[in-house]
């Protein structure tokens, strides 16, 4: 057996590329889905892309009521809200396995442009949510035409 030399640095360093892989799987894994059972956030899925004149986004709601969503919209955020509600007519000792999420959620999705807000539009179908931001005229592209002699 050979004897190696102890450095605090090395183990420093190792201990820092450990924290760092663990935050990453944290945050990539957190964007992606619901928090884990026993959290104190849930946090639904969303795509927000850009369709020439508007932004689109889409969140995975599964087992909302439509009358449990509450959206809002600030100058540079839209802010999804809502409940999942537990079946009240099911006992907690009549379980034998339980991984489906219920309670609030919230997720706050800052907006890349200005929107025009007075034309807003959501629906809901087969749990997701998909409202459509109408950017305002400034923030959509323009095309001008130039001519080449």
């Amino acid at each position: 057996m050979s004897l190696a030399k102890w450095s605090p640095l090395k183990e420093l360093e190792d201990m820092r590329r450990d924290m760092d892989r663990l935050f990453e799987e944290i945050v990539s894994s957190g964007r992606r889905r619901w928090s884990k059972p026993g959290s104190a956030v849930l946090a639904p899925n969303i795509e927000l892309y850009d369709r020439q004149d508007e932004l689109v986004l889409k969140a995975e709601l599964p087992g909302v009521v439509r009358e449990d969503i509450d959206l809002t919209i600030a100058k540079d955020s839209i802010t999804i809200k809502g409940e999942i509600k537990r079946d009240a007519e099911v006992k907690a000792e009549d379980y034998f396995l339980a991984e489906r999420m219920y309670g609030a959620f919230c997720r706050a999705v800052p907006l890349p442009f200005e929107i025009e807000e007075e034309k807003i539009s959501a629906s809901f179908k087969n749990g997701i949510l998909e409202v459509i931001l109408p950017k305002q005229e400034d923030a959509r592209p323009k095309e001008v035409k130039i001519e080449v002699k």
